[in-house]
């Protein structure tokens, strides 16, 4: 055989082993991720169950789909207990609404009687260690200081309860239970705690985080379930649009640094390092209000307060609120920053923005245009049939009902002057008559009139006649007396 075809064969072949490799691999990956039905309520109880309800339209479903399997597999691979399936909850509507599913995807973690949303970032990592900590216990016990300081190597935030029995420790587990889906939670004795922490009294709750721990102070801090989730994240974070979501539900106000990492600049590295300044020496007086950070870009931010962030800048958000804060003049320096973290603290400095009857009604036209135009950016053609048809067909209609409001109003014009002429005519056949009636009665006026007149002339003939025959009849008797 020719050396050309030996090779040419082996790498068909190896081509063919590499193909049926990855397609064993792709099935075996989808095998761990079950599909699920409406029986799956009844038959769940005994195990615990990450699922993701989606949507076949959806599209963040679908990008979803691959990392789902691939969560699927590495949690069957490192022998988790943890069972993965997935639910179309358009298909099983009843069942999805049970769950509380209101969008897709929609992330949930069963176990038992509980269930607990994921809130995070959709990758692999993060959706497994939301996974592992939840379907642990609730509160995990540390039996040694060798134990202890592994997990504060291993966690950039951790809560620990130091002490034996006690009410403390029973609301501490109240708030592990309820708080579990952010961040872990620990139990202690005194003898396992390293000899760096200095406890004041026993029992205690602490936060290790920074590189240093904070203890909870029940006169100073309120209850224990606002501190914990206060003091959740670190004091300066890489702030992303999940983030921003999560820190609204602490209350603090979020000073972020805008910057370009992608494209680093001098005047973006100091402002983040002005940020972190400030954070780090400044934390006793604005950590209980203020979350520091910096965000890559300001896509999220100009879509946030509706208006063009420039990068690098700086930003304070409150999230309760939307209003935001913006310095007067450029920051040069960390005394300058404390001084625009302090205008905005004691409410010196111009807020903008705000939830506004007049925000609102800005809020639904930029989101309107917003969704126009990024349709119109991915896909013209789309774009211009999606909105462009709408528009033709809401003008032709707009024009009809014009044109026959046109109409309408010439014929009501016309009949209208129809039935002015009408009253007119009608008027002066009125007149008319009545002018003929009056003559008529003038008429018979002097008719009567005359008819009175000559009336009178006989009466008066007859008087004279009568008077002369009296006369006559008179001078007769007196020549009969002679």
């Amino acid at each position: 055989m020719a050396p050309e075809k030996s090779v040419r064969l082996c790498a068909d072949g190896a081509s063919v082993w590499m193909l049926t490799a990855l397609l064993l691999s792709l099935s075996t990956a989808f095998a761990h991720v079950e599909d699920l039905d409406d029986t799956f309520k009844d038959n769940r109880a005994d195990d615990i169950w990450l699922v993701k309800f989606y949507a076949p339209w959806c599209g963040y479903c679908r990008k979803l789909e691959p990392v789902w399997h691939e969560i699927g597999a590495e949690l069957k691979s490192s022998g988790s207990s943890i069972n993965v399936g997935k639910m179309d909850a358009t298909a099983y509507s009843s069942v999805a609404s049970e769950f509380g599913v209101r969008g897709y995807p929609t992330i949930k973690l069963l176990k038992g009687d509980l269930a607990y949303n994921y809130k995070g970032p959709r990758t692999k990592d993060d959706i497994i260690e939301f996974a592992n900590r939840v379907a642990g216990p609730v509160v995990r016990s540390l039996p040694s200081r060798q134990m202890f300081e592994h997990i504060l190597d291993r966690h950039g935030v951790v809560f620990v309860y130091i002490g034996g029995e006690s009410t403390l420790k029973e609301k501490y587990i109240e708030v592990a239970s309820e708080l579990i889906v952010y961040t872990y939670f620990f139990s202690a004795l005194e003898d396992a705690v390293p000899p760096t922490v200095t406890l004041q009294e026993l029992p205690s709750v602490s936060v290790f985080k920074d590189g240093t721990y904070f203890l909870y102070d029940a006169y100073q801090h309120g209850e224990l379930s606002s501190w914990v989730n206060k003091e959740r994240f670190r004091g300066y974070l890489d702030i992303d649009a999940f983030t921003l979501y999560e820190l609204a539900e602490t209350g603090k106000l979020v000073a972020i640094a805008v910057v370009d990492e992608k494209v680093p600049t001098e005047e973006g590295a100091r402002i983040k390092m002005l940020m972190q300044r400030v954070a780090t020496e400044y934390r006793d007086q604005f950590s209980r209000d203020f979350q520091f950070g910096h965000m890559d870009g300001n896509d999220y931010i100009n879509g946030l307060i509706m208006s063009e962030v420039p990068v690098p800048s700086i930003i304070v958000l409150n999230t309760s609120n939307d209003q935001y804060f913006l310095p007067l003049e450029q920051v040069e320096s960390h005394e300058q920053m404390v001084q625009f973290i302090n205008s905005v603290l004691d409410g010196t400095a111009q807020a903008q923005g705000g939830d506004s009857i007049f925000q609102r009604v800005k809020r639904v036209f930029y989101d309107a245009r917003s969704t126009v135009m990024s349709v119109f950016r991915s896909s013209p053609l789309l774009g211009c049939f999606l909105f462009g048809l709408p528009l033709g067909i809401i003008s032709l209609m707009c024009y009809g009902i014009c044109t026959a409001e046109a109409d309408d109003d010439s014929e009501d014009l016309d009949l209208l002057r129809r039935e002015e002429e009408e009253e007119e005519e009608e008027e002066q056949r009125q007149r008319a008559e009545q002018q003929e009636e009056e003559e008529q009665r003038l008429r018979v006026e002097e008719e009567e009139q005359r008819q009175r007149v000559e009336g009178g002339e006989d009466d008066k003939e007859e008087e004279d006649e009568e008077e002369e025959e009296e006369e006559e009849e008179k001078s007769a008797m007196d020549k009969k007396v002679d």
